[in-house]
């Protein structure tokens, strides 16, 4: 994509992301998305990746390419591909114009990546989530490019809060409807009322040290399977 001469361009181009972004259905797709739409809307990027750093290990999310894909635990910190990441705890970009001349940058060259632009999606005490372009030219991203960046990841951290509510909100549904389930299948078997059967499936879920949906949920398999050999018996 080539570079924006006029703001109107920018704002449209990062209102069409905007609206594939929100599109999404998970916070995993939001986040697929996201990188292919980095690569296509920022000036020189060849290649796009998510990444969240917890207690210093970091694991990748989402990438455009096994290029820019790494796994703490596979790699062993090996190949970094995000150069100077603690930096980002405490600001929002950071910015590699060649990673053969710049200090501590030496796995990207490494991976044939001489640039990067690394910004902050998300970060509280414990978890920083990251958005890095990479390209294998040196000085490849300039201010207009971290402009770009810092709005198009505005609008990424936008539609991942959004998908995350909506994930948990649908997971607390589905939880609701399992205990729910749960609880009438005590009062059938207990011949009790619901709020004896709830206090009986709290009571248990203590008493095991097991969530209360794990626990729902137990009851409900049994409950499926019981029912499936008393209907395979006659």
């Amino acid at each position: 994509m080539p570079r924006f001469p006029a703001g109107f361009e920018l704002a449209e181009a990062l209102t069409s992301a905007a609206r594939q972004l929100h599109g999404t259905g998970s916070p995993h797709d939001a986040m697929n998305a996201a990188v292919q739409l980095a690569v296509r809307l920022l000036p020189e990027a060849e290649h796009a990746a998510i990444s969240e750093i917890q207690r210093g290990r970091l694991r990748t999310l989402a990438w455009t390419d096994e290029v820019v894909r790494f796994d703490a635990d596979s790699r062993s910190g090996s190949r970094e591909p995000i150069p100077d990441r603690d930096r980002l705890w405490t600001t929002p970009v950071v910015r590699t114009d060649d990673s053969e001349a710049d200090g501590g940058a030496d796995a990207l060259s490494g991976l044939g990546l001489r640039s990067a632009l690394s910004l902050r999606l998300r970060a509280d005490r414990r978890r920083l989530t990251v958005l890095t372009v990479y390209a294998r030219k040196p000085q490849a991203f300039d201010d207009e490019a971290t402009r770009i960046g810092r709005l198009f990841t505005a609008h990424v951290s936008l539609a991942l809060d959004s998908a995350t509510v909506r994930e948990q909100l649908t997971e607390a549904m589905r939880t609701r409807d399992l205990i729910g389930q749960a609880t009438g299948i005590l009062m059938e078997r207990l011949n009790i009322d619901a709020a004896g059967a709830f206090d009986s499936l709290v009571k248990a879920s203590q008493r095991e040290n097991v969530k209360l949906r794990d626990l729902a949920r137990r009851i409900v398999d049994a409950n499926s399977g019981a029912s499936g050999r008393g209907v395979g018996e006659r």
